[in-house]
């Protein structure tokens, strides 16, 4: 039996790293990518754990972050979901204090749901700091680096988005989505 050694958080295994692309390993740049989608799920699941959250009651709290108060409608949209099953995400989020309904003042007969401030905090509470240490990392590369750096992490996505097919989902945290709307405007219906 061979002994196992243990790699480094982010290293590549030695013999994965040896191997030509194409011969049943990728690079390690690319392996790494693949480690940082899988540690993002991880990072979300532990997040929605803190908020007694499922995956897709995070995902209507994380479209509230972004959009403000939302529309039962809206927030289905967004959350693909049917406006029954998007009622049962609204009752848990209700349930567990991270969002109250109130009337929309545009329209007398509807509902917007709205984020509870202190459910924000507490989830921004875990997210920006660890974006700001994201932040702070390419800040540690020269400006040529950095340029390098966004260049394939540019392509990567586009080629992420040609792999994945047309999409017109609303995904506000996006790089190229259009900025929110002003604080007078209204939400989204």
């Amino acid at each position: 039996m061979s002994e196992s050694v243990e790699q480094p958080p982010g290293s590549v295994p030695p013999a994965a790293a040896a191997q030509p692309p194409g011969a049943g390993s990728s690079h390690a740049a690319t392996l790494l990518l693949r480690e940082l989608l899988d540690v993002t799920e991880d990072f979300e699941r532990s997040l929605g754990d803190d908020l007694s959250v499922n995956p897709t009651d995070l995902k209507a709290m994380q479209h509230l972050i972004v959009a403000g108060a939302l529309s039962p409608t809206a927030l289905a949209e967004r959350l693909e979901l049917s406006s029954g099953a998007v009622t049962t995400v609204i009752d848990r989020l209700e349930g567990l204090g991270h969002v109250r309904r109130t009337p929309n003042p545009d329209d007398r007969r509807g509902t917007l749901v709205v984020p509870e401030r202190a459910s924000v905090a507490r989830a921004m509470g875990r997210i920006l700091p660890m974006v700001s240490e994201v932040d702070r990392t390419i800040h540690a590369f020269d400006e040529q680096e950095q340029a390098v750096i966004t260049r394939y992490l540019e392509r990567v996505v586009a080629t992420y988005r040609g792999h994945a097919g047309a999409s017109d989902r609303t995904r506000s945290w996006r790089a190229d989505a259009p900025p929110p709307p002003s604080a007078g405007a209204s939400p989204t219906r």
